[in-house]
């Protein structure tokens, strides 16, 4: 029997081929769609804002002096290197890559880098100078002050004068390296103009000397604003813009390709629903061919399985890739704790500048220059020590002037050393932040025992200075609490900060008075409650929810890195930390609250 086709069959068959063909290429165009790469490519380029972030960082702990080899300054620049050159390969592999928008947008990326590397390598070369010159700085004044105390004879007084323009030179300049500004800068020249003045009154070995340490003086004033400067250029370098905007055209090339996936995806089904029309309309004219359907069916079954094969592969895929990017935002925060370290470890260094301004201040105002005279008076009697303590109206006076003196003498060691010990506590704080912040990746808390009372104390310690500045008032209301196993560094992060927060709210307003009260107690709960509270210029209520996010700040000179760091700390401590205010000029109250352990046998 022989098979006669019919011109209505023809055309349906030609149409049906047409209609899979078509099928075919938009499924294949569909499968040219592949996210990975870029997904990959804004992982990279994270991974450079990552960097960038880094390097600066590292330029300011060298610019303080935490960082004393220039190693941290040279890895980044390799690591960017390296980062950039990965990302170059995925890209060229990219339809888009040889667009001009990319090709723009690297190049400012590149000058960015080259222009941030060569003020790098500048900061290296003067920061180099000036911290050579800071540090040979007290051993300069101790060659020149160790001789003079030796000198006797009649020119003791001009030697006192020497000793004193000198100390105060070389304190004028530590402040200046602090704290640059033209008044730093004149107060120095003058004392360099003194110690001038007084280099012909000194030995010449000890001219020597003071040209010496003149001349670190002087390379200080130079190089100091040099560095700053530096510093600020290097900050305004716009590599994090240069990669937000190639970031922003990886994910418009990302979108885009996403757009035109899913509208070959919508072709796909539409003419998959026509193409499952005529199948239908086909085997409603043929039902005589049940074989034949099945053989379809069967076909149609099989494509069906090896499609949801494909969609549970690259569901496995795409869950790969957001674990990987999950991990590398992780990474990215990393460079938002180490900036609230070094706010913190700016808080501290406040403490630790007031404890050395007191110890300077009280060894060059010491006693010990009445005990010289009164030695050098008995040296001159040495012949008749028996007539001039009992005949001469000075040697009379002498003893008990002795007795006095042994007895400031040992009030005035007893002070520096009580000095001494809260610097070495404030210097071990530091330590303390900056092992945090090396250990953030799986550090745990370490509880120690800790007296609350003290540990505020410690707290308004540090803040001692601009409480005094600002004529604060601190009311204590502090309940009987025994020693608690807490985590007494972070939670001394957290007051320090708290009470810094407090006195700028109470300078900020124009009162002739102001209150700060710190209250602790233990709650029926079993918690500890540390109240922080001011008179000062209040919280608005709309900025109450804002307050402990991380850049958020109300004044002009704020960072936003204190409040976010006390929470962060709170956090890892299990404890809460809340803020209330009613309203501006009513002031706020800032409350921690933490789950306590008393020590076994403390009192």
């Amino acid at each position: 029997m022989s098979l006669v086709i019919r011109p209505s069959w023809l055309l349906m068959m030609v149409t049906a081929v047409a209609l899979a063909s078509t099928l075919t290429f938009l499924f294949a165009k569909t499968e040219e769609h592949d996210p990975s790469a870029s997904f990959e490519s804004l992982a990279l380029l994270r991974q450079l804002r990552q960097l960038d972030a880094q390097w600066e960082l590292n330029v300011l702990k060298s610019k303080i002096g935490i960082n004393q080899d220039y190693d941290p300054l040279v890895e980044p620049l390799t690591a960017l290197r390296a980062q950039w050159d990965r990302l170059e390969t995925l890209v060229s592999l990219q339809a888009w890559s040889d667009s001009p928008d990319w090709q723009r947008g690297r190049e400012a990326y590149l000058q960015a880098l080259e222009d941030k590397s060569e003020l790098i390598e500048r900061f290296k070369s003067h920061n180099a100078v000036l911290r050579n010159s800071l540090a040979f700085l007290p051993i300069a004044e101790n060659d020149i002050h160790t001789p003079l105390r030796q000198l006797g004879g009649s020119g003791r007084i001009e030697q006192t004068a020497v000793v004193a323009d000198l100390h105060d030179a070389v304190l004028s300049t530590l402040e200046y390296a602090q704290t640059t500004s033209t008044d730093r800068a004149a107060e120095v020249e003058a004392g360099l103009d003194r110690l001038a003045a007084d280099k012909a009154l000194l030995p010449p070995d000890l001219q020597a000397a003071l040209a010496i340490l003149m001349t670190h003086v002087r390379t200080i004033l130079r190089e100091q604003p040099l560095v700053n400067g530096l510093v600020e250029r290097i900050g305004a370098v716009p590599m994090a813009v240069r990669l937000d905007e190639l970031h922003r055209l990886i994910d418009q090339a990302q979108l885009q390709s996403a757009e035109e996936d899913l509208r070959y995806h919508e072709y796909v089904l539409l003419f998959s629903a026509i193409l499952a029309g005529l199948l239908l309309y086909v085997g409603g004219r043929l039902i005589h061919s049940y074989a034949v359907i099945n053989r379809v069916n069967k076909k149609l079954q099989e494509a069906n399985d090896g499609l949801e094969q494909r969609v549970q592969q690259r569901t496995r895929e795409l869950r790969e890739t957001q674990s990987e990017l999950v991990a590398t935002a992780r990474q990215a925060g990393m460079a938002e704790i180490a900036t609230n370290v070094l706010h913190n470890v700016g808080n501290v260094l406040n403490s630790v500048n007031v404890s050395a301004d007191l110890v300077s201040r009280r060894v060059r105002n010491s006693k010990s220059q009445g005990l010289a005279k009164a030695v050098q008076l008995i040296n001159q009697h040495a012949a008749d020590l028996g007539d001039f303590f009992s005949r001469d109206a000075k040697g009379k006076l002498l003893p008990g002037y002795l007795s006095q003196l042994v007895e400031a003498l040992a009030d005035e060691q007893q002070g520096i050393a009580e000095e001494l010990e809260h610097l070495t506590r404030s210097v071990d704080h530091i330590k303390e932040i900056v092992a945090t912040q090396q250990s953030y990746a799986g550090a745990s808390s370490m509880l120690e025992a800790v007296r609350v009372t003290e540990l505020l104390e410690d707290a308004l310690r540090m803040n001692a200075g601009a409480l005094q500045r600002h004529q604060v008032t601190v009311i204590r209301e502090f309940a009987e609490v025994p020693p608690l196993l807490l985590d007494k560094h972070r939670l001394l992060l957290i007051l320090v900060n708290l009470i810094s927060n407090a006195k700028q709210a109470l300078s900020a307003q124009d009162k002739p008075a102001h209150a700060l009260t710190l209250s602790v107690q233990l709650l029926e709960a079993g918690n500890l409650q540390i109240c922080v509270r001011d008179d000062g210029e209040g919280i608005a209520t709309e900025n109450l929810t804002r307050i402990f996010a991380h850049g958020f700040t109300t004044r002009q000179d704020g960072h936003g890195f204190g409040l976010h760091s006390c929470a962060l700390a709170a956090m890892e401590m299990e404890a809460t930390l809340t803020a209330h205010s009613d309203g501006p000029g009513q002031g706020a109250v800032f409350v921690l609250e933490l789950p306590v352990h008393t020590v076994q046998g403390g009192s």
